[in-house]
């Protein structure tokens, strides 16, 4: 039987750790990551091996040549291009005549292989895929099985919207010679995305085996370090290199010479070859590699020293990685962690005040100060992006240094001299980050047409008639008075998707930005009239004739927002008979808690009943979302809002429509509409080419738009909408909602650790076992004896669970939602 080791990853995600080697031979407890790799195969019986290189390949080569030192035989395979995983293996198919396991080469486990060929082969399975169930399931592929290991479902690096187990596949799998039939040659292919979907499409049985041990994916900085110090503490069977000596109350080993008198070693201390230690330092669970020089009075906690290094007097270091030909100078105080790439000389008196990244080939000064926000050391490391948004305190993490950088990286991604629509609200911080985004943007050579100060559907409208390849919206934050926003949009005015942010944060992380020729640096093309083109643009759409016929009264509360230049002339120009609230500009009022947003709702409401106006309205701050107030009724919520356009324009239009809805949106108009033909999908990631394909689309804040006039939700054209429809059917707000049957719907929000996630998933998965599930987005399960829907939704942001009830009883509803909070509660705390 032969392993194929895939190893030809670029590792960005590792940066920098990567930066001058490739992934699998980062040195873990000083050997390189896929040695261990090789050691597991090799400890479950298998000695022929196959390595697929492709970045950087001479290293792995030049290191293991042939595999006789390390009593394996190995054969090498470099493919022309990166053609995925599956497609990797495929190039190596003249190696593979009968069964072979595939596993990566930048893990560490301690599964028996053994016992996963065992498995296998007892299932006579043409495919086995290792499972374990891991706190974050985010990153890999997540499994469902039966009782017997059959997988009855599986779906690639979901959101959090989109995972229904904590079970996941670990890149490990035994697979007969003959799937090999099933991937193409020369063409980029995956296991989990291409193959494993093409092969239960075909009705071919996959198995799970569910592995118990170790097992690290070593996919970023944090895990990395994570993994060598789950080794030193013994949560891995990993054999650690060196001779195990006794020295003090440690577990000490050494591959090689050393000098350490007069210091002290705590837990499980590792060295490689060659290495001097000063009097009065201290190493505490460790790992120090060759030909490395430390100083006197020296601390050294949960740290990782590579080779050749040399570490001055009376440093501090916790919780640190020091990669290979780093001088660090005397003094240098890293007690808040740190990593230092390769060629990296460091002077006297450096403090590192936060967990940052020095990457390569830097020089700092002595005395120098190193200061990152903990955001920025600690969360954003994973993610700048929130879907398409960056979020964060004013001018103290989102600063304009940091706006300046964001817009290179923007810019670098994009195509030279293209243009970018910018936009903001009228606050002097949006206004700020929007000038130093402008001066990264125009420094990639990137042209923007600045629009000042606009609402989001202005901004939107002017991307579309310009044909900009991006929008970058500005504001603060609707309800957090002291956080700032960026909103990055794509062509169509809906929010970039994750590979658009994932090539953003890698160039703003590596700092590989494009420098424009002076010649070629961006322009900036202000545009004045965008009030006027709106206006003009929204009355092509509308009936404007009907609605002058009934001259209806309206509130309106404007929110002191971004609407105010535009909305009143817009309804005046419809011959509306109005009273406008709050349309004039105050920046402290752009952020409004939610105890204000509901004393403003009850105002409004007052204020309408008193005037016997026929409808209120409130247009939020920047222009997307709005509330419906009647008299009887009072404000209307969002869920039936929508119902209620919906039900106008199926009793309006003239030809068959589509909607898309989100699946967590109550169902009770589904076979009502006679007109609308409605389709459920997910509500996060769903892209342009689809939304195209409706007429009517609901995001995931139930948020609707009219397709023909834009993908993205317009609360001024939505109203307007609104009030032709109710001119054209000569009906009230109230009339149309009497004809909508009865429903009872409630929105938990469940506190829950992201590590408990995936568990309160799997959890609910099994609870669903023999009811009717649905797995779309989330779990959804329908108990059809009590006509009762719920879905468990986990938040892709925050640590919440979304439990969504429907019912037709209001009784109902609210005793489901009680019975499954106390199960998700008990599952949580399991």
């Amino acid at each position: 039987m032969k392993a194929v080791i895939m190893a030809g990853g670029f590792g960005t995600r590792i940066q920098p750790l990567s930066s001058s080697k490739t992934k699998p031979m980062l040195p873990v407890v000083n050997l390189p990551m896929i040695e261990h790799v090789i050691n597991a195969v090799k400890k479950g019986g298998i000695t022929e091996l196959v390595i697929l290189l492709y970045f950087k390949p001479e290293m792995i080569r030049n290191y293991f040549g042939d595999g006789s030192e390390f009593g394996v035989n190995i054969k090498y395979v470099l493919p022309e291009e990166d053609f995925g995983t599956a497609g990797a293996v495929k190039q190596a198919g003249e190696y593979l005549d009968d069964v072979f396991l595939v596993v990566s080469g930048d893990l560490i486990t301690d599964f028996h292989i053994d016992e996963i060929v065992h498995f296998h082969n007892n299932k006579n399975s043409a495919a086995t895929i290792c499972l374990t169930s891991v706190e974050d399931p985010l990153q890999f592929g997540v499994v469902i099985t039966d009782k017997t290991g059959k997988i009855l479902r599986f779906l690639e690096k979901p959101g959090w919207g989109e995972v229904f187990s904590d079970t996941i596949n670990t890149g490990i799998y035994v697979l007969e010679p003959e799937i090999l039939d099933y991937i193409p040659q020369n063409k980029v292919f995956d296991f989990s995305k291409d193959l494993f979907p093409l092969l239960m499409s075909k009705d071919i049985t996959l198995y799970g085996y569910k592995a118990s041990g170790y097992w690290r994916d070593v996919g970023n900085p944090s895990s990395y370090r994570e993994t060598v110090m789950d080794i030193l503490r013994g949560k891995a069977d990993i054999s650690i290199p060196g001779k195990l000596l006794e020295y003090q109350n440690s577990l000490f080993y050494s591959s090689g010479s050393y000098s350490c008198e007069d210091v002290l070693l705590e837990g499980v201390v590792v060295f490689g070859n060659n290495v001097y230690i000063g009097g009065k330092s201290e190493i505490i669970n460790s790992c120090i590699g060759s030909n490395v020089s430390i100083g006197n009075n020296v601390a050294i906690s949960e740290s990782i020293i590579w080779d050749n290094i040399d570490i001055g007097d009376n440093c501090i270091l916790d919780n640190c990685v020091i990669c290979d030909n780093v001088i660090l100078g005397k003094n240098v105080y890293m007690k808040n962690g740190g990593i230092v790439a390769e060629n990296t000389e460091v002077g006297d008196f450096v403090v590192f005040e936060k967990d940052i990244l020095v990457w390569p080939d830097k020089q700092i000064e002595e005395d120098s100060i190193l200061s990152s926000n903990l955001i920025w050391g600690d969360k954003w490391k994973k993610s700048i992006f929130e879907g398409g948004k960056v979020s964060a305190l004013t001018n103290v993490e989102l600063s304009p240094e940091l706006a300046a950088k964001l817009g290179a990286a923007a810019g670098s991604i994009l195509p030279n001299n293209c243009y970018v629509v910018v936009s903001r609200d009228y606050h002097t911080a949006s206004r700020m980050l929007k000038l130093s985004f402008l001066g990264g943007l125009l420094s990639a050579g990137v042209n923007a047409y600045d629009l000042r100060m606009s609402s989001l559907p202005l901004a939107k409208l002017q991307m579309s008639l310009k044909g900009a390849e991006m929008g970058i919206h500005f504001r603060q934050s609707g309800t957090h008075d002291k956080f700032a926003e960026i909103l990055f949009m794509q062509k169509t005015g809906i929010p970039i998707d994750a590979p658009i942010e994932e090539n953003i944060e890698r160039v703003y992380f590596r700092e590989s930005f494009r420098r424009a020729h002076h010649e070629d640096i961006g322009e900036i093309v202000d545009v004045t009239d965008s009030h006027d083109v709106y206006i003009k643009n929204l009355a092509e759409k509308i009936h404007t004739e009907q609605l002058k016929l009934k001259k209806l009264k309206l509130v309106v509360d404007l929110f002191n927002g971004t609407t105010t230049g535009i909305f009143p002339r817009l309804l005046n120009m419809l011959g509306m008979d109005t009273i406008i609230l709050n349309a004039y500009r105050d920046q402290k009022k752009l952020a409004k808690s939610y105890r204000n947003i509901n004393n403003s709702i009850e105002e409004i409401e007052k204020i309408v009943v008193t005037l016997n106006a026929d409808l209120g309205l409130i247009i939020f701050q920047n222009g997307e979302k709005f509330r419906l107030v009647t008299s009887s009724d009072g404000a209307l919520n969002t869920v039936s809002t929508v119902f209620l356009i919906l039900k106008m324009v199926d009793m309006t239009t003239e030809k068959k429509m589509k909607a898309y809805l989100p699946v967590m949106l109550p169902n009770v108009l589904d076979r009502e509409l006679k007109n609308i033909r409605v389709e459920r999908g997910k509500s996060v990631g769903v892209k342009p080419e689809v939304i195209q394909e409706y007429d009517l689309y609901v995001d995931a804040e139930f948020n609707i738009a009219f397709t023909s006039y834009s993908f993205c939700p317009d609360a001024m054209y939505n109203v307007v909408k609104i009030l032709e429809m109710l001119s054209s059917l000569d009906m009230s707000v109230e009339d149309v909602l009497a004809m909508i049957p009865d429903f009872y719907f409630s929105h938990n929000v469940i506190s829950c650790p992201f590590n408990k996630k995936g568990t309160v998933m799997r959890k609910m998965s099994e609870y669903s076992e023999n009811l009717e599930t649905f797995f779309m987005e989330g779990i959804k399960i329908r108990y059809n004896d009590q006509d009762v829907s719920v879905i468990l939704i986990p938040d892709q942001y925050s640590a919440n669970l979304h439990l969504y009830v429907e019912s037709g009883n209001k009784d109902t509803d609210s005793d489901f939602a009680l019975n499954l909070k106390e199960k998700i509660y008990k599952w949580i705390q399991e």
